[in-house]
């Protein structure tokens, strides 16, 4: 790692999760939606269906038998930053939240007892995601 880049937090936290419908606000592929196919946390990158395709040319390989590969041009998603999309929430973007609610639990042995959930709300409209 060069001097320049800024070291990996040691927990990085991702507000998006594998599923979510994201808009791309910056880059090359800025205005399209699509849904997160892959969350790399570590990372802190997105894999978006259909935005940042890049071509990848393999060669073939005969290893195996007939289990080799075949030659070609493959197209594939590459991963981009979190920082460039926003959750799609109705017809426009909003910023991700979180509310703790107070739930109560069952015990194996049958005793309930209170406990906190972090719910993913949305800073436009405050309802649950």
């Amino acid at each position: 790692m060069s001097s320049h880049q800024s070291k990996p937090k040691k927990n990085p936290s991702v507000s998006i999760k594998k599923g979510d419908t994201v808009k791309v606000i910056a880059g090359k592929d800025k205005g399209a939606e699509g849904k997160v196919i892959q969350v790399l946390r570590e990372e802190q990158r997105v894999v978006v269906e259909g935005v940042n395709r890049m071509k990848r040319h393999t060669k073939v390989q005969n290893q195996g038998g007939r289990a080799g590969t075949t030659g070609g041009i493959i197209t594939a998603e590459a991963p981009i930053h979190v920082s460039n999309v926003m959750l799609v929430e109705g017809d426009g973007v909003t910023r991700v939240g979180f509310r703790r609610d107070e739930v109560t639990k069952r015990r194996p042995d049958g005793s309930e007892y209170t406990a906190n959930r972090s719910v993913r709300i949305s800073r436009k409209s405050g309802k649950d995601i």
